[in-house]
């Protein structure tokens, strides 16, 4: 797979976003994003407060902050009196998808090396 050097830099940033992820949040907001593909702050918020103690103004930084800062979406406002909604780009589906699954994959080969470790 052939990746122009702005997708890599973007895949460093989404690595790097993902391994200051202390508590999964950040896992679970990038894979309700590449899971529905369109998301508001309000529809993000429903969803993460059934699972984490978070409140709606941090998931409306997080989702500024991959907006703006990992530009893998694309934010959309009908009208004034409407919530903005952001799409996940095409072309960053397969890169989100990589990306999701090697953190899952460190996650459990740090898991692993913990456990390993306790038990020597």
């Amino acid at each position: 797979m052939c990746m122009s050097s702005f997708q890599s830099k973007i895949r460093r940033r989404m690595e790097r976003y993902l391994e200051l992820d202390t508590d999964g949040i950040r896992y679970a907001v990038m894979k309700t994003i590449l899971k529905v593909r369109e998301v508001t702050v309000d529809y993000l918020y429903d969803i993460l407060s059934k699972k984490f103690n978070i409140s709606h103004k941090t998931v409306a930084s997080m989702v500024g902050y991959i907006h703006s800062k990992l530009g893998i979406m694309h934010a959309h406002k009908q009208s004034y009196k409407t919530h903005i909604v952001y799409t996940l780009r095409d072309e960053y589906v397969d890169l989100v998808q990589a990306v999701l699954r090697r953190s899952v994959d460190a996650s459990r080969q740090t898991a692993a090396t913990a456990t390993s470790a306790v038990a020597a």
